[in-house]
C-alpha cells in the first residue's frame, strides 16, 4: 500500500509505503528528478536522484516513510551536491553526523507517526537552511512544460556550460537527462489515466509511441505494458526515489 499527500514544506510530498505488504509484488521506483528523506525501522536515510529504476528493499509488511523534495530543492537542505548522491541510498548520519541523526530519529519516533515526524523534522531544518536556487526552479518549470534545454538556459540567464554544471549540483545529472526524466513522468501520468500509449507519447513530447517505449526501457528498465499492469495493481504508483535504502 502506497499513500502520499502534499507536505507543508513547499513543493514536497509526504508518503508511506508498506513493501510487499499483501498488495502484490514490490514495484520498481522510477526516476523522477527528486531526492527523499527516508525513515525505516528507526533509521534515517537519504535517497539520491535516480537515473534508472530502483527496486525497494524489505520483506512483507516493511514500512517505509519519506519526504520527497521537488527537483533541485534537496541539495540545499542536505548540504550535499546532488551529483554526490546520484543512484545512492546513504545513512543521514553520513551527511549530518551520528549525533544529529540519532537525535532526529528520536524526534521522529516520538511523533504520531513516522511520516508526520519526518515532516516536522524537515520543516524545522528548512527554517534554518538557505532556500534552493530560484534559477534552477525556473529551469525545472521550463523543462517540465516541455521546453528545450536552450530555452530553459535562456530563461535562467545561464550559458550552456553554467547550466550543466549547476544542474549536476542541483539535480544530480545534466539538464538533458532531467528533461528526459520529466518527459517520461508526464507520459506515465497519462498512462495511469488509461490514455492510449501513442496519445500519451505525443502529449508528453515524444516523437511517437516507439520513442516513448525506448525511453521507458532506457530509464525504467521495463516496458510500457508492464508498467501499466503494475499501475493498475497499485494506485497511486510510486515514482522517482520514493522508497528504500
Amino acid at each position: 500500500m502506497y499513500q502520499e499527500r502534499s507536505s507543508r514544506l513547499d513543493g514536497a510530498v509526504v508518503w508511506t509505503r508498506t513493501a510487499g505488504g499483501g498488495d502484490g509484488p514490490v514495484h520498481p521506483v522510477l526516476p523522477d528528478g527528486c531526492m527523499d528523506l527516508l525513515w525505516n525501522g528507526g533509521r534515517l536515510l537519504v535517497a539520491g536522484p535516480d537515473t534508472t529504476a530502483h527496486t525497494p528493499d524489505g520483506g512483507a509488511g516493511t514500512l517505509w516513510a519519506g519526504l520527497r523534495f521537488a527537483p533541485g530543492a534537496a541539495p540545499a537542505f542536505f548540504g550535499v551536491p546532488a551529483r554526490e548522491l546520484r543512484d545512492r541510498r546513504v545513512e543521514l548520519a553520513d551527511l549530518w553526523g551520528a549525533a544529529t541523526a540519532r537525535r532526529l530519529a528520536e524526534r521522529v519516533a516520538e511523533a504520531a507517526g513516522p511520516a508526520a515526524g519526518l515532516e516536522a523534522v524537515a520543516l524545522a531544518r528548512a527554517a534554518r537552511t538557505p532556500p534552493p536556487d530560484p534559477l534552477l526552479a525556473r529551469v525545472v518549470g521550463h523543462l517540465d512544460a516541455g521546453g528545450t534545454v536552450a530555452a530553459a538556459a535562456d530563461a535562467a540567464g545561464l550559458g550552456a556550460r553554467q547550466l550543466h554544471r549547476r544542474s549536476l549540483d542541483a539535480f544530480g545529472y545534466g539538464p538533458k537527462t532531467l528533461a528526459r526524466i520529466l518527459r517520461l513522468q508526464r507520459a506515465l501520468t497519462l498512462v495511469r489515466r488509461d490514455v492510449p500509449y501513442a496519445e500519451a507519447a505525443l502529449a508528453a513530447g515524444c516523437a511517437d509511441q516507439a520513442h516513448l517505449a525506448r525511453e521507458m526501457r532506457a530509464l525504467a528498465g521495463i516496458t510500457l505494458s508492464a508498467y501499466a499492469a503494475s499501475a493498475k495493481r497499485e494506485t497511486p504508483m510510486p515514482s522517482g526515489s520514493s522508497t528504500t535504502a
